[in-house]
């Protein structure tokens, strides 16, 4: 998968694809769909959530340009899958689940995997996670309509936040933070993520 899935469509860091390859896909996801568990596609895990697309984890991974030791936070645990694969790349991961009954089980998978070190708490990732802040990186696993400001507020001079934005079309965002408080934006590519919800639309 990492090979002809991942590499071969341009994702280059030795760090990432290292991190892709130990990472266990399998145990992410229902028994029933483990055959298919490195196929390149998102998949259902329940709750109305999926497993991200690994190109698109691996892709997203590389566009935060971490480095062993930094702080990063990622809104939207889900299966867990992203957050393990920040974990293996030597980075401080935090991590916030809206859906409580995914947390749960998501936390409990990730300490079965032996990923004891990951932060996770349960809540509206819009306001981020202000006692934990300042992050060097954010990576947000779930589409608002627009970029939460807080997320953007805690990150470090430099720090990116990789988000996908928009509703019905999407697009993979990397917002870098000035010293002035503003953004550069960079568009990757179009993507199709599950709503962020809770204060995100106003909830």
């Amino acid at each position: 998968m990492v090979t002809h899935t991942i590499a071969a469509r341009g994702v280059t860091s030795p760090s990432v694809l290292a991190a892709m390859r130990r990472v266990k896909r399998h145990e992410m996801v229902p028994v029933e769909l483990r055959e298919r568990a490195y196929e390149d596609t998102p998949l259902p895990i329940g709750n109305k959530q999926t497993i991200s697309q690994p190109y698109v984890v691996a892709a997203m991974t590389e566009a935060a340009a971490l480095k062993p030791g930094q702080r990063v936070l990622e809104v939207g645990t889900g299966s867990g899958y992203q957050a393990a694969v920040l974990a293996e790349i030597g980075v401080d991961v935090y991590s916030i689940e809206i859906v409580e009954p995914l947390a749960k089980r998501s936390a409990a998978l990730l300490r079965e995997m032996g990923y004891s070190k990951i932060h996770l708490r349960i809540g509206d990732g819009y306001r981020g996670w202000p006692e934990a802040a300042p992050f060097h990186a954010i990576v947000v696993t779930a589409a608002p309509p627009e970029v939460p400001q807080p997320l953007i507020d805690q990150l470090v001079v430099g720090g990116r936040l990789v988000i996908p934005v928009g509703l019905s079309e999407q697009h993979l965002e990397v917002h870098i933070k000035q010293a002035d408080g503003s953004t550069v934006v960079e568009r990757l590519f179009e993507v199709r993520f599950v709503p962020m919800t809770g204060e995100a639309l106003g909830g």
